[in-house]
């Protein structure tokens, strides 16, 4: 019986994150379905064009600067799932903006 060779930690950390990306993909696609929230034809698309690019390439944007060594998705894409997540659950965030105001010159 041949043995398989060890896996390296970096491989074994790309393959946990990628599987990590895809459950949170999933999940919030769930979330969405069983709460019955609509999603919107661009949000719908992200979600499954970003799934099928990290079960392809193991991650989901080409450009190494956009994201974190090892990472399956990019710090935007991951902020945009964060929100579709939210909005699945019904939680809706509201912008904390604020005018801008003169300053008093004392």
């Amino acid at each position: 019986m041949k043995r398989k060779p060890p896996v390296s930690p970096l491989e074994a950390r790309k393959a946990a994150t990628k599987r990590a990306a895809l459950n949170a993909l999933k999940r919030a696609r769930r979330t969405a379905d069983k709460a019955g929230v609509e999603l919107s034809d661009w949000e719908g698309e992200f979600l499954s064009e970003v799934t099928d690019r990290v079960k392809t390439y193991g991650r989901a944007f080409g450009d190494p600067e956009k994201g974190a060594p090892g990472e399956a998705l990019s710090a935007l894409q991951t902020v945009k799932l964060k929100e579709i997540a939210a909005k699945a659950k019904g939680e809706k965030k509201e912008l904390k903006r604020r005018p801008f105001r003169r300053k008093t010159g004392d």
